[in-house]
């Protein structure tokens, strides 16, 4: 059975690596490992052992600690926000932020104003 901890974990690795645009088999590849052992870290089908997780924090360029926040709101089954907790899940939101960030920077902080204004009124 799988720990809630290890599916956590995977789904942050998932999250990241597909923000950031690298294949399964590119993070492998980087971490030293065979793609199928990134799938199952991925589902929290296998526990992601310290010092891999330290290898694969700095493939994908953030601390280890990234890989457990949100943890607590997972835990209680509850998020504080309006937001789902498991947003960045959504393949469609995941799209959005890449494609918000693709933007130019002053384009993006227009658009960003014009996003708060028609939440503001909806």
């Amino acid at each position: 059975m799988t720990h809630p901890v290890d599916v956590h974990v995977g789904k942050k690795i998932r999250q990241r690596r597909w923000l950031t645009g690298m294949t399964q088999q590119q993070l492998a590849e980087q971490v030293g490992i065979k793609f199928q052992q990134i799938q199952k870290y991925e589902t929290g089908a296998n526990r992601v052992s310290a010092s891999r997780l330290w290898d694969i924090s700095d493939a994908l360029d953030v601390p280890v600690s990234f890989f457990f926040e949100g943890l607590e709101a997972d835990k209680e089954g509850a998020a504080t926000q309006s937001v789902p907790s498991d947003i960045m899940a959504d393949k469609e939101a995941l799209d959005l932020i890449r494609s918000y960030y693709s933007i130019p920077e002053n384009q993006r902080r227009r658009l960003f104003e014009l996003a708060r204004v028609l939440s503001d009124v909806a």
